[in-house]
C-alpha cells in the first residue's frame, strides 16, 4: 500500500511540475524578459532563449510529463493488482481515482497557477528548466525529438506581437487605469501613425485663406482684419499657382511702418511642395529638416489640393486638438471637409449622397475625433 501511493504521488508531482513550467514559460512576455535583463537578473537570459526557441523546453517538458503520466500509471496499476488481488474491483476503482488525481492536481491546478504567478516563477523556471534539458541534450534524445517537430512543421519560434495586438493591450491597460484616456489614444495614434498620408489631415485646398501676390499690403489688411491664421499662401494670375506664404506678423509690421503700400509678393517667403501621399513621418521629418511649418500639398498631376501644416501633424499624432489663442474652431480639418462634401454635392461629384453618407460623414467625423 505504501508503494502504491509513493508511485501516484511521484507520478502526480512530476506532472504538477512539469504543467506549472509548460504554463510560466508560456505566460513569460517579452516585455517582462527586457525589464529583468535591465534590472541585471542572470535568470532572465535563460528564459530570452527559451523564447527565442520555444521547442527545446516545451519537448523536455512533454517528454518528462508522459514519462510520469506512462510509468506512474503502470507501476501503480501493476502495486494496485499486487495489494488488492487480480480479480478484485479495486484496481478499476484505483485508476479511476488516478485518473481524476491526474486531471486536477497536474493539470488544472498547476497550469492555473503557473499562468497566475508566472513573474514569481521566471526564476524558478529558467532554473528547473536549465536542469531538465541537460540530460536530454546529453542523450541524444532532444536532438531526435526536435528533428521530428522540424520534418513535421518547422521550428515554433515565439511570435512577434503585432500593433492590433499591441492597441488591444493599450485599451485593456487603459480600462484597468493603467493608462490614461490621452495616453492611451497616443499609444494607439503612434500604432497607425506611419498609414496616415498628408491628404487624410490637410485642409482642402478651396477653403484655404489664401492671396494674389500683387495685392497691396494695406488692401489684404482691410479685407483681413480679424485673420486667424498667422501663415497665408499667396499666388500668382491663378489661385492654384501658388508662390510662396507670408506671415501675419510680417505685414502687420510693414503696416506700422507705414510700407501698407508695398506687394505682398515683397515679404513673401519659400513655400514648401509635398506629394498628396506622403506618409505623416515622412513630412515631420521633412518640416524639422527644412525648419518650416507649411506646405502645399499636390496631386499626382502637380494640381494643388490643399494646404498642411505641422500643427496638423502633431494633431494627428497626439491625437487632439492644438488650440492657438485666435482660434475660434475647434476643429478646421473637420470643417474644411464638410464643407468640401456640401459643395461636392451641389456640384454633381457626389451623385448619391446616400451611398456615400458613411464616407463622407462618418468615417471622416472619426478621423477628426481621434
Amino acid at each position: 500500500m505504501t508503494l502504491l501511493i509513493l508511485y501516484a504521488l511521484l507520478s502526480i508531482g512530476i506532472s504538477f511540475l512539469c504543467s506549472v513550467l509548460e504554463a510560466a514559460l508560456l505566460s513569460v512576455t517579452p516585455t517582462y524578459i527586457k525589464i529583468k535583463t535591465k534590472e541585471g537578473k542572470s535568470y532572465a537570459k535563460t528564459l530570452a532563449k527559451f523564447k527565442q526557441d520555444i521547442d527545446k523546453p516545451l519537448i523536455a517538458i512533454l517528454s518528462l510529463n508522459t514519462i510520469a503520466h506512462t510509468v506512474g500509471a503502470i507501476l501503480v496499476g501493476v502495486q494496485a493488482e499486487k495489494t488488492f488481488g487480480d480479480g478484485s474491483n479495486a484496481v478499476g476503482i484505483v485508476s479511476t481515482i488516478m485518473t481524476i488525481l491526474i486531471l486536477v492536481l497536474s493539470e488544472i491546478i498547476p497550469k492555473t497557477i503557473g499562468a497566475k504567478y508566472w513573474k514569481r516563477l521566471g526564476n524558478f523556471t529558467a532554473k528547473i528548466l536549465t536542469f531538465i534539458l541537460i540530460p536530454l541534450r546529453y542523450t541524444g534524445i532532444l536532438w531526435v525529438l526536435m528533428l521530428f517537430t522540424k520534418l513535421i512543421g518547422g521550428s515554433t519560434h515565439a511570435n512577434q506581437m503585432s500593433k492590433e495586438e499591441f492597441i488591444t493591450l493599450t485599451e485593456a491597460a487603459e480600462k484597468e487605469g493603467v493608462f490614461e484616456k490621452n495616453e492611451s489614444k497616443f499609444i494607439k495614434n503612434l500604432m497607425v501613425y506611419k498609414s496616415i498620408l498628408a491628404k487624410d489631415v490637410m485642409t482642402p485646398f478651396s477653403v484655404a485663406v489664401t492671396a494674389e501676390e500683387n495685392t497691396s499690403i494695406e488692401e489684404f489688411y482691410r479685407q483681413h482684419k480679424n485673420l486667424k491664421f498667422s501663415r497665408i499662401p499667396i499666388f500668382k494670375d491663378r489661385p492654384n499657382n501658388i508662390t510662396g506664404f507670408i506671415l501675419k506678423d510680417d505685414f502687420l509690421e510693414e503696416i506700422i511702418n507705414n510700407n501698407g503700400g508695398q506687394a505682398l509678393a515683397t515679404i513673401k517667403r519659400d513655400l514648401l511642395i509635398t506629394q498628396s501621399e506622403t506618409p505623416i513621418p515622412h513630412l515631420f521629418d521633412f518640416f524639422l529638416e527644412k525648419r518650416a511649418h507649411l506646405a502645399v500639398v499636390t496631386d499626382e498631376f502637380g494640381n494643388t489640393v490643399g494646404v498642411i501644416t505641422m500643427e496638423d501633424v502633431i494633431e494627428t499624432l497626439l491625437g487632439l486638438e492644438i488650440m492657438d489663442e485666435s482660434d475660434s474652431i475647434a476643429d478646421m480639418q473637420h470643417l474644411a471637409r464638410r464643407n468640401w462634401e456640401r459643395r461636392a454635392k451641389q456640384l454633381g461629384i457626389i451623385s448619391h449622397p446616400e451611398e456615400k453618407k458613411e464616407e463622407t460623414s462618418t468615417d471622416l467625423d472619426e478621423k477628426s475625433k481621434d
